[in-house]
């Protein structure tokens, strides 16, 4: 007994680690017959041993879908490798070694840190998206969307890094870097590949009445934002024509049509496409390409900001005002952006800030027509942007604004020059990367047929292995005879592949649906399974894939909706956002060298030291500083834990509670507890009520019934894992306090298994290796991972009496104990009644009384 009482966390783990290993323990997976809980992390992507941030995200997950398997839940809670992405490829480039074979290896390490830690996956039914069994099904729904008119490859000015060497998403551009290197990304004009999720914008925005429960409202907000839905008019300008170049009517969406009388110049993006065409003078052309070029060196980051220095040049071109006729004069400047609206703006100074420091740099006319009190302020200091009356407006002088702008398109509308009109920020899905570390994309160029999709029954289109993949700013797959050249499925003749891959993001947007069905060869999931499965239940992960990830599945659910492949339109019912783990202030991040990896916490105090501490270090969605000196504070309570169990369990035993008659199998219920399990606790309760149950014993168990319950609601509707740790702490102090006071032979034995069994239940989810240990000496045939979770007793969680504060306009003024659920009118009274109240309130008018249950009365009065 006497080594039985020593806590070795190296030598329980790994005991615990083969037997779990032996008996699959660590599968949640019950009966379909059960109701269903799929519980998801965000895959990582394989970079070697998982980092801090990983451990956090994983073990929120795993204690989650631990508590609902013991609750009676089937459980899926399974794990994946996001096993594409520039990283392997940039490593590759640097220490030789082939991607594949590096990720593979970091697979492995992750892997290998993942079991160690106790996460209950099954590894037997792991995906990895490198794999052709994956990218396979990856390719065939690259065709789907090309089939429904959703992939299409069109010119455009893409993102582009240097350093990295490809094509970048607007979303992976963080402050004008790119979010891989921290290198400067630049515009350049490419034929790429798009996915149309501008189509689904609106119903992006519409869906998320589904889901607004589950998932906190600043990521929503956070998405709203991205998608950026803006309600206005189209207004038609026609170009005034010329000898060289005649008249054509350019659009512009604004959301302020009550300012249109207010138009001063006209702007087009510098890479509009009318540019060249409508530029003939030599005078102008040469200003025009020098402005250019400057601007092609601004990120649209930059070009975008408020505090960017506004430059431009006039056109020599003019457009006419379609309201009033007016001619106006049509620059280019850098602060107007090809991807939003049209890529033109009408600029209207008086009432825009951008447009007035222009305006006010060029020497060009600002006109107020928008104005606070209806009269005209002369020369304006600056841009007016709020609503108001309308002046200089011709026959809507006098008119409210916000009346204004539905009455001018009306008339846009009327005289066929304009019309209502909803812009999104939105744009089409840039799929394209020039790197040859991703899936291929499943396309042949054909001189005869054109493009061609490649069939679904020649799928996978296999990534070679034998590529040099040293970035030239073209895919290395170019450079691969024995990839690019092969046969046109259409007319057998000679054809090109595609060299393009895909963007990573594609991998990851369906993911949480091959789950369902690994190992499907005949199709990328089995409808069944996804139908009893999806939506996910939970899914968890970084708040910073707001804008891409979690965007990009809600579409590609969405799409599969529209195709009939699946009966709903949101793949996430809730979703929660972990903080991120740093160290000294920075976030952890294995290119800036600065992390701790898990295995040197587990290596040192045991896994479970590791689990406690990066759920307690503080609240899960909020931002952690880790400590070294934080994790020792988790293995002294570990220690402090396991020393008083085991002093219950040598008492316990002693009294004959734990003799093999009453672990007889033919005593023993299918939960793998004895019979008399159930019988003390009924007797407990019995003596609690009654008050037989008195003094200590009566605080221990009602403390117990309160940490149930604390823990319980803390888990499962909060995910407030520190304060659930919290009160199993304040639980085991009670427990020293207990056997402190109270001499050995004099303890009740049977409030000792109670207490001390169900506080190793408490904390088996979170620290699965010392639990299991020590509810093995309580001779427990099952694991204690598969004992149903506890419940708790209203009546017995209940306080005999709480401290209620009494204030006055919010100071305390005195306090009194009042029985647990008093009324508010109980309380009132009681603080009414109070002579310190009563000193202080004698006289005065009370506005009004706030009543907190169990907590306080604030009184409020008329000073």
């Amino acid at each position: 007994m006497a080594d039985n009482r020593i806590y070795d966390p190296q030598k329980i783990e790994q005991k615990w680690l083969e037997i779990w290993a032996k008996n699959k323990t660590y599968s949640l997976k019950s009966s379909k017959q059960d109701p269903k809980y799929y519980a998801l992390e965000m895959f990582p992507y394989p970079s070697g041993e998982p980092h801090m941030g990983h451990a956090r995200n994983y073990t929120i997950g795993d204690v989650v879908a631990r508590v609902y398997s013991r609750l009676g839940y089937n459980v899926m809670h399974p794990i994946g490798y996001d096993a594409f992405g520039l990283p392997a490829e940039n490593a590759a480039i640097k220490s030789g070694i082939h991607p594949k074979d590096s990720t593979m290896a970091n697979i492995e390490k992750m892997k290998k840190a993942l079991k160690r830690m106790a996460i209950t996956y099954d590894f037997e039914d792991e995906i990895i998206t490198c794999e052709p069994d994956y990218y396979r099904w990856t390719q065939w729904l690259f065709l789907l969307f090309y089939k429904m008119g959703l992939a299409e490859k069109k010119e455009a000015p893409v993102n582009w890094c240097d350093s990295c060497q490809t094509v970048l998403a607007n979303e992976q551009v963080i402050g004008g870097l790119c979010e891989r290197c921290d290198s400067q990304v630049r515009k350049r004009v490419l034929s790429q590949w798009f996915f149309k999720i501008t189509d689904y914008a609106q119903r992006l925005i519409d869906d998320m009445a589904i889901i607004e429960k589950g998932w906190p409202e600043r990521v929503l907000t956070i998405q709203k934002n991205w998608i950026g839905r803006s309600e206005g008019a189209r207004v038609v300008f026609k170009l005034e024509g010329n000898k060289e170049s005649p008249g054509m009517p350019v659009p512009v969406f604004t959301t302020r049509p009550d300012t249109l009388f207010g138009v001063t110049f006209f702007i087009l993006a510098p890479e509009h496409p009318f540019i060249d065409e409508i530029v003939t003078d030599a005078s102008y052309k040469k200003k025009v390409e020098e402005i250019k070029n400057i601007i092609s060196r601004q990120t649209d980051i930059e070009r975008g900001s408020a505090e960017i220095e506004k430059i431009g040049c006039f056109t020599g071109r003019y457009v006419i005002n379609p309201l009033n006729g007016e001619r106006v004069p049509v620059w280019i400047a850098n602060y107007v952006l090809l991807e939003y609206g049209t890529g033109a703006i009408m600029a209207v100074p008086a009432h825009d800030t951008r447009d007035f420091d222009f305006a006010k740099k060029y020497g060009i006319e600002i006109r107020e027509v928008i104005s606070p009190d209806g009269s005209d302020h002369g020369e304006l200091q600056s841009a007016y942007t709020g609503e108001g009356i309308m002046i200089n407006s011709g026959k809507f002088s006098g008119i409210n604004s916000e009346k204004g702008k539905k009455d001018i398109i009306k008339f846009l509308v009327d005289n066929k020059i304009g019309s209502s009109d909803i812009n999104y920020k939105l744009k089409d899905w840039l799929i394209s990367r020039q790197r040859y570390w991703g899936a291929p994309i499943p396309v042949v160029y054909c001189k005869k047929c054109g493009t061609v999709a490649v069939p679904e029954e020649d799928l996978p289109v296999l990534l070679p292995y034998n590529v040099d993949f040293k970035p030239t700013g073209l895919s290395p797959l170019e450079y691969s005879d024995g990839f690019v050249n092969t046969k046109c499925p259409s007319c057998g003749g000679p054809a090109r592949r595609e060299t393009d891959t895909m963007d990573t993001f594609v991998c990851s947007s369906w993911y949480f649906l091959r789950y369902c069905s690994p190992h499907l060869e005949s199709e990328a999931f089995d409808s069944r399974e996804v139908k009893y499965w999806m939506p996910v239940d939970q899914y968890i992960g970084g708040i910073e894939h707001a804008t891409m990830h979690l965007i990009y599945a809600r579409f590609f659910t969405k799409v599969l909706y529209d195709a009939k492949l699946i009966d709903f339109v949101e793949p996430f019912i809730k979703y929660y956002p972990h903080g991120v783990v740093t160290l000294g202030g920075q976030k952890m991040s294995k290119s800036k060298g600065n992390i701790v990896n898990p295995s040197e916490i587990y290596n040192k105090f045991g896994a479970d030291t590791l689990r406690l501490y990066i759920l307690f270090i503080g609240p899960a969605d909020s931002m952690v500083d880790w400590s070294d000196t934080g994790a020792e504070g988790s293995s002294r309570f570990l220690k402090r834990f396991w020393k008083i169990i085991s002093d219950n369990i040598e008492t316990i035993d002693s009294s004959g509670l734990l003799s093999a008659e009453n672990y007889n199998e033919s005593r023993t219920g299918s939960s793998g507890l004895p019979a008399f399990f159930g019988q003390i606790n009924k007797k407990l309760k019995n003596d609690f009520i009654s008050g037989e149950l008195a003094g200590p014993e009566k605080e221990v168990l009602r403390k117990l019934h309160q940490t149930i319950k604390k823990v319980t609601m803390d888990i499962l509707n909060r995910f407030n894992f520190n304060t659930a740790i919290s009160s199993i702490m304040e639980l085991v102090n009670l427990m020293y306090k207990y056997n402190d006071e109270v001499k050995t032979d004099k303890r009740n034995t049977a409030l000792l298994y109670e207490v001390s069994f169900k506080a190793l239940l408490l904390l088996s989810p979170i620290a699965p290796f010392l639990t299991e240990e020590l509810a093995s000496r309580f001779k427990i045939k099952s694991s204690i991972h598969k004992i149903p979770w506890p419940g708790y007793d209203e009546e017995i969680a209940k306080a005999d009496l709480v401290t209620v504060v009494f204030q006055v306009n919010g100071k305390l003024r005195d306090k009194a104990e009042m029985p647990a659920g008093s009324s508010k009118q109980e309380l009132e009274e009681a603080a009414l009644s109070s002579e310190k109240i009563k000193h202080f309130i004698q006289g005065k008018e009370i506005i009004k009384k706030i009543t907190v249950p169990d907590k306080l009365v604030n009184i409020v009065i008329k000073n």
